[in-house]
């Protein structure tokens, strides 16, 4: 069944097809021109209107852009931690709250005593809440195991979640984020190597936090050690709260990624830029923390392969909207706003290997598009609103904002 997205005032492409990403030195060059779009099944067939088409969508003084891609969230998870918020807020660090109890333990605590059953309906929620703000794909962790049974429920939990949402799914092991009560982070490491052959036909990633409260960069070389010998892309949590210089070592690891960054050593950042790893930034994080701010600009303007995450968690990044955390970027980062457009779409697919397929409008790719209800430059400029008038995932409408029913007809 054919859908055609007439009249938009904008659409935006890519400079050319086919690019797995775009440098963010680049992103001035994505295109932004009036025009049409029509879905033949679950594909993007043209860049014009089908006057055959079962289903139209008035797209007129609206933006047609891709669904966004989170290619860093905690799902699924148990629970929130709003008390140690208002600790932060009160100035207790971070770590300090973690060495007590808190933290990833607090969240650990929580879904060994919730049940499936919860898990998954909070999760789900959250799913179905990050699509009606326009996520069509993203990324699940496990991390909040803490044991090898616990960690494996984690990894059945987001494929069961996947099997629900009604976006496209990646599934990261988080197999380094607190060391577990009765271990050494050797030990665990060992537990972790016994484990993964078992784990890794059923993700795509595996992920390690390097922090004064968690592991080290010698932690991080073995974690990508593993990562290679499973065939599995290398994810790294560094330079959040201190640095570390951990970027020099995961890009020697071949890293897929390198998030958070928010303590990124000067010297290291013409490495991370010649690289073929993303620098995943994540401003909700930021914000929330009373973090410093990542040095966003001077990665865009050096061609990083910059990318925007909500980091959705139950501690430091309670967020899962990515206009949220687009317009924390524009304001804080003195990014444009096709330079917080690239990183939620083409650039975070790459991250999760799916910008062959989504992450950018083109010909043949699967249709996840989003029509938002004003131009781009209004999705910073509305800081809290949600954009999404009608949201699109795999050629099916999903999402149509009550006040914007009007605009599809069948």
């Amino acid at each position: 069944m054919a859908l055609s997205i007439d009249g938009a005032l904008q659409v935006l492409r890519p400079p050319e097809d086919g690019l797995p990403y775009l440098r963010h030195d680049r992103a001035g060059e994505l295109r932004l021109d009036p025009g049409s779009l029509t879905v033949d099944g679950d594909t993007i067939a043209a860049f014009e209107s089908d006057p055959a088409a079962e289903r139209r969508i008035d797209a007129s003084g609206c933006a047609v852009v891709p669904g966004w891609v989170d290619c860093h969230t905690h799902l699924p998870f148990a629970g929130w931690r709003a008390g140690e918020y208002a600790m932060k807020v009160a100035g207790r660090p971070y770590e300090e709250i973690a060495r007590a109890g808190g933290g990833i333990r607090a969240s650990a605590r929580a879904l060994a005593a919730a049940s499936d059953d919860e898990v998954l309906a909070q999760a789900g929620g959250l799913a179905a809440e990050m699509l009606r703000h326009g996520t069509t794909t993203f990324e699940t962790k496990s991390g909040y195991g803490l044991s090898v049974d616990a960690e494996e429920r984690s990894l059945r939990l987001a494929r069961a979640l996947a099997g629900r949402a009604k976006q496209d799914v990646a599934s990261t092991a988080l197999v380094a984020h607190a060391v577990p009560d009765g271990f050494d982070a050797e030990g665990w490491l060992d537990a972790v190597a016994a484990a993964l052959a078992e784990w890794a036909p059923a993700v795509q990633a595996l992920d390690i936090y390097v922090e004064s409260v968690a592991f080290t960069n010698a932690h991080l070389e073995r974690v990508g050690a593993l990562a290679a010998a499973h065939g599995l892309d290398l994810r790294a949590h560094v330079e959040q709260f201190a640095t570390h210089r951990s970027v020099p070592v995961a890009l020697e690891a071949g890293a897929r990624s390198v998030d958070h960054l928010a303590c990124l050593h000067h010297d290291d950042l013409p490495a991370l830029v010649a690289a073929e790893c993303a620098a995943v930034l994540l401003p909700g994080a930021e914000v929330l923390g009373d973090e410093r701010v990542a040095p966003a600009r001077a990665l865009a303007d050096a061609g990083a392969i910059a990318v925007l995450a909500t980091d959705a968690n139950p501690g430091t990044s309670p967020v899962t909207s990515l206009p949220l955390v687009m317009g924390l970027a524009v304001r804080r980062y003195r990014w444009t706003a096709l330079e917080a457009l690239l990183a939620c779409t083409l650039n975070a697919a790459w991250v999760l290997r799916r910008s062959a397929h989504t992450g950018s409008l083109e010909g043949g790719k699967r249709a996840d598009v989003l029509v938002l209800d004003g131009p781009v430059e209004a999705i910073p400029y509305r800081l809290g609103h949600n954009p999404v008038a009608i949201a699109i995932a795999g050629g099916r409408v999903v999402g149509v904002r009550p006040d914007c029913a009007w605009r599809l007809s069948e």
